[in-house]
């Protein structure tokens, strides 16, 4: 008979292993983005093809919006799920 322990971390293993799938819009965006991007942004929802993101200021929001057509582009490649981005400022 299995643990608590067991089974928690088994459940817990196979939610991480999901999250990481390699077709989410979480793994297709940290694919996108620069390692200094990554630390100032999160992915928010997936929703009719839109794609939200928190930034964690106005300066990043600014920046990331110059960048989104390159950035739209290469996640349209990758995904034909995503048509859109939007950026909002919160808390990473």
């Amino acid at each position: 008979m299995q643990t608590i322990k067991d089974v928690v971390a088994g459940v817990l293993k196979g939610l991480k292993e999901k999250k990481q799938a390699k077709d989410s819009p979480e793994f297709l965006l940290k694919q996108a983005l620069h390692r200094k991007e990554l630390v100032h942004t999160k992915f928010r929802y997936l929703h009719k093809g839109v794609l939200g993101i928190t930034v964690d200021s106005s300066a990043w929001l600014y920046q990331l919006n110059l960048q989104k057509p390159k950035l739209l582009e290469k996640l349209c490649k990758k995904s034909k799920d995503i048509k859109d981005i939007h950026f909002y400022i919160g808390e990473i």
